[in-house]
């Protein structure tokens, strides 16, 4: 019997994960080099759905002594219908959904609290998971890495378009354009990003708020005032992967009523639903 792979992949979101991956990782906390490996891995916590760096202990350049750490809690978001609930990027790294330690990093500038983690799972003891909010800077070879380390079974595909699409809030047209760039990625609903001039960039206000993707850079927002704040946004110097969506206006279609060639899109339910 055939299976769809990302009910497969959800299988498994449950249970510790990890792969190994060629690249070297560097981490700098104020210049310094405290991490330095070319033997890491990418490990998910049990529940989580962005992974984490891990290293061999012996590549951590500093002192890794207990942590005194609090209780965290995270609010579990369900994807779909059927589907484990799940933690998102956002939810602290020191709320550990697997078996283990929790560390703080001592090296020349001062202290990490609990910014490592030795899981007890015999395949990855020899490990310490890294809290990549706690470096300041994470290098992958000689690039920077930002918001979080890349999935290896994440794709983010930019296509240009000619389909019709047109996007309303509560009757109003903010949008209409017959030639967006769709972006596929995995796990996530599609997301059209339209040229400016097709924008009702006249009814929308900068917003401050600026988030980053590892796959497509740093994020300007915009607001439909006043009960849609955060409804848009853009980037406007993406990474090299995603340079096709400089300066596109995408909308969560979330919060938003889409049409495409004339057929109503039901609302998806995702992390920002």
């Amino acid at each position: 019997m055939a299976v769809q792979m990302s009910t497969q992949l959800m299988k498994v979101v449950g249970v510790l994960r990890y792969e190994p991956i060629a690249k070297r990782i560097r981490g700098l906390v104020g210049g310094e080099v405290v991490v330095d490996s070319t033997g890491a891995l990418l490990v998910w916590e049990p529940r989580r759905v962005v992974p984490s760096y891990a290293v061999p202990g012996g590549d951590v350049l500093g002192e890794l002594v207990p942590a005194h750490t609090t209780e965290v809690s995270g609010r579990p978001v369900r994807l779909a219908p059927g589907w484990p609930s799940v933690y998102d990027p956002s939810t602290a790294f020191a709320l550990h959904t697997a078996e283990g330690e929790a560390l703080t990093l001592r090296s020349g500038d001062g202290e990490l609290e609990g910014a490592a983690f030795r899981p007890a799972d015999p395949d990855l003891s020899q490990y310490v998971v890294l809290d990549f909010d706690a470096i300041d800077t994470w290098l992958e070879e000689d690039e920077e890495v930002v918001a979080h380390p890349r999935d290896p079974f994440h794709r983010v595909d930019v296509r240009r378009s000619s389909r019709y699409v047109r996007i309303q809030r509560d009757g109003q047209l903010l949008a209409e354009s017959k030639r967006p760039n769709l972006v596929f990625e995995t796990a996530l609903p599609v997301r059209s990003y339209l040229p400016p001039e097709d924008v009702r960039l006249d009814l929308l206000e900068p917003s401050p708020t600026r988030t980053a993707c590892p796959y497509k850079g740093q994020a300007s927002y915009l607001s439909f005032p006043p009960e849609a704040p955060d409804i848009a946004w853009m980037y406007e110097r993406p990474l090299p992967d995603a340079v096709q969506l400089t300066g596109l206006v995408a909308f969560f279609d979330e919060h938003v009523d889409v049409t495409v060639d004339g057929e109503a899109r039901v609302r998806p339910v995702s992390l920002w639903s």
